[in-house]
């Protein structure tokens, strides 16, 4: 299980990530699952990858090494196309091509064919954009109605987004609201984990403006945590008893 989001508002785009990746209990890993793709000037793209570590793995392999043009032979890789439009429908031909690749033998072997991806960024002369795209290929896009996607376990970050993320959203308070997401994740889901990667992208600066990775010493992150969850028992506390018959608190020895 993993847990990514992308927030898409008016400055600019954060895009988390994870990179706790399990196969059962007893068998937990860290890999990366954020990756980034840049021309400073002329083009920034960050790919976030939930579900089956190997077929992701193959994606990102082929948006790097390319791919071969059924008509012309070309071999194309992520930077050869002129518009955000253009790179989420080459992720999703690469997600076509691992099926083809291994699709069948997954099949019969009772694995599901399961991978998801978050394609976002901006190329020179176009809009900076945010694309979910699924294992089938076909993608959806962020919009000023729906400013943030999600992929992998994203019932437990959502509701923080649900109430507090709008297009209008300063993109620093945007970085925040998405790190209180994955706080929320990590806190619910033992298949979430830290380290935590993040991207921030700020509207036509055609370059990443912060690429960091959260560990568990992190200062800022810990106090995050912690100011968060206060925050959540303050406000519980202050909200009147509900009047519907039930006897008051009793105090404790």
């Amino acid at each position: 299980m993993t847990y990514c989001v992308g927030l898409l508002v008016r400055n600019g785009l954060v895009v988390i990530a994870d990179t706790r990746t399990n196969a059962g209990l007893d068998n937990i890993a860290t890999f990366k699952k954020l990756h980034l793709f840049e021309r400073p000037g002329e083009r920034v793209i960050t790919v976030a990858t939930a579900g089956n570590l190997g077929i992701s793995q193959s994606v990102i392999n082929l948006l790097q090494e390319g791919m071969e043009h059924p008509e012309t032979g070309e071999v194309e890789t992520i930077f050869s196309f002129p518009t955000m439009f253009k790179v989420a429908q080459f992720v999703g031909r690469a997600i076509r091509e691992v099926y083809r690749l291994h699709g069948k033998a997954m099949e019969h072997s009772q694995a599901s064919f399961d991978v998801t991806l978050l394609v976002a960024g901006q190329v020179k002369g176009g809009r900076l954009r945010l694309f979910m795209v699924y294992s089938a290929g076909n993608f959806i896009e962020a919009t000023a109605d729906t400013p943030y996607l999600q992929i992998g376990e994203h019932k437990y970050g959502k509701p923080i987004l649900d109430r507090a993320v709008t297009f209008d959203t300063d993109l620093p308070e945007a970085l925040k609201l998405g790190l209180i997401s994955m706080d929320s994740t990590i806190r619910s889901n033992l298949g979430v984990g830290m380290p935590i990667d993040i991207a921030v992208i700020r509207r036509d600066g055609i370059t990443v403006e912060i690429a960091h990775r959260i560990d568990r010493t992190d200062g800022y992150f810990l106090d995050l945590r912690e100011r968060w969850s206060a925050a959540l028992r303050a406000a519980h506390q202050a909200i009147p008893a509900p009047p519907y018959g039930l006897p008051a608190a009793t105090p404790l020895n």
